[in-house]
């Protein structure tokens, strides 16, 4: 599939509607836009994380592959299930791909005995913040799939992105400065 984009502006948008890959019309601040942004915001975060980590190939790799993986996955968003038109759809090979992701990376963590707050070294911090990103872009996702018939893969994916982040914050604070385990306050 080849994407060509002539103009930037189109003024189609001004009176704040847009359209979806079907060509149906809709508002800007409706569930599967707002689904579609937070999705993008969700790419974006994994660009400044991929930026970050771009002097660890394995990782910037995987990162580049996931960025493809959320617009396949907002591609999908952008035409209502019942179209016509064959698409791009994210799998349970996906979602495979990230479990074994997962499991590559978390085997030499230490067991967790607290919850950690987000933050450590520059590559920590950046995957924190991708991964509350994903967990809203995964709620964004989640309402819309209540209103609307949505391929079943977009949910766990996204789940297992945001468990994909965590991990690569844990391995990255692992190589550096250590986690900062939270401690809850004392009863008043």
């Amino acid at each position: 599939m080849t994407v060509r984009i002539d103009r930037v502006v189109t003024r189609g948008g001004d009176a704040g509607e847009t359209s979806l890959g079907n060509g149906a019309r809709v508002r800007k601040d409706g569930m599967r836009i707002e689904a579609l942004g937070a999705v993008d915001e969700a790419n974006a975060a994994l660009g400044l994380l991929r930026h970050a980590a771009r002097d660890d190939e394995a990782t910037a790799s995987l990162l580049r592959t996931v960025q493809n993986d959320l617009f396949d996955l907002g591609a999908d968003l952008a035409v209502p299930e019942g179209g016509a038109k064959p698409r791009i759809r994210i799998a349970k090979t996906h979602i495979l791909a990230l479990e074994e992701a997962i499991a590559a990376r978390n085997a030499n963590l230490p067991p967790l005995k607290s919850f950690i707050l987000p933050g450590g070294n520059e590559i920590a911090a950046s995957a924190h913040l991708a991964r509350a990103i994903v967990r809203r872009a995964e709620r964004r996702v989640v309402s819309l799939a209540a209103a609307e018939p949505l391929n079943p893969s977009l949910i766990p994916y996204l789940n297992r992105l945001s468990d994909l982040l965590f991990v690569l914050a844990r391995a990255a604070n692992a190589e550096g400065e250590g986690e900062t385990l939270w401690k809850p306050a004392a009863p008043a």
